[in-house]
């Protein structure tokens, strides 16, 4: 099996199986409203449009090689309705504010210092993500990155920006 095979395989695993627990295209996904360095976050605000929700904190590596990716993906898609959101959840707001001043964000970022957030996701490590519907239901989740799942996780989102 290939490297790319063998890569996809475990990316449409990785998704098949955090889904399932979520119930994922079934059910709207948790909402919230926290702070954010433009002001208030609220998915609710996001309603009609795709949005890529990221969970991350400063500490951890694969997230700072994830901000690149999720930077391009605002830029290319932005315009056909896809919002990047980024939730941190570091304890220490100066640690993910060091944290963006290396790898800045061309994206919007709320703050869940208490993980209320990522535990009503059912996030269990980090990077996680959740690609949510235009129509707020919670389309699948995703655990980790690895460069060689940019290529399905774009084609899923790009799919997916084509449904009403």
């Amino acid at each position: 099996m290939t490297a790319a095979v063998a890569g996809s395989a475990v990316l449409a695993l990785a998704i098949t199986c955090a889904s399932a627990g979520a119930k994922a295209g079934e059910a709207l996904a948790p909402g919230f409203d926290l702070p954010g360095a433009q002001g208030r976050v609220q998915l609710s605000a996001y309603r009609g449009k795709l949005v890529y929700l990221d969970f991350w904190a400063s500490w951890c590596g694969p997230c700072k090689r994830s901000f690149p990716w999720m930077n391009g993906l605002q830029q290319r898609h932005g315009g056909a309705g896809l919002q990047v959101l980024a939730i941190n959840l570091d304890a220490k707001g100066e640690d993910a504010a060091a944290f963006l001043s290396r790898v800045p964000a061309a994206f919007t970022i709320a703050y869940d210092p208490a993980g209320a957030t990522a535990r009503a996701y059912g996030i269990k490590g980090m990077p996680s993500s959740a690609l949510i519907g235009r129509d707020g239901k919670l389309l699948w989740l995703h655990s980790g990155f690895n460069d060689n799942d940019t290529a399905a996780l774009e084609a899923r989102i790009q799919s997916a920006l084509q449904q009403p």
